[in-house]
């Protein structure tokens, strides 16, 4: 899988630790600086294809993400 695009993410920026966040106004925090980056697609799109459980990808949380590959599930089998 391509991953030259993550030199390009804004959380290269950040402590890797604002996205993992314990709490849900951490959540928020890196979900604004997701907002603002260039390759938030690609990261949730990463994120989601490897089922990565863990903190915020793309500008979405665990739940979101899980909600996503839920709802992808259900279309696909419909």
């Amino acid at each position: 899988m391509d991953t030259k695009w993550m030199a390009d993410g804004r959380c290269n920026e950040e402590s890797s630790d604002v996205f993992f966040p314990s709490d849900g106004v951490g959540v928020e925090i890196a979900k604004r600086i997701c907002a603002e980056c260039a390759v938030s697609e690609r990261c949730l799109d990463y994120a989601l294809n490897l089922r990565i459980d863990h903190g915020v990808w793309g500008g979405c949380s665990e739940r979101q993400r899980r909600r996503l590959l839920r709802a992808r599930r259900i279309s696909s089998a419909a």
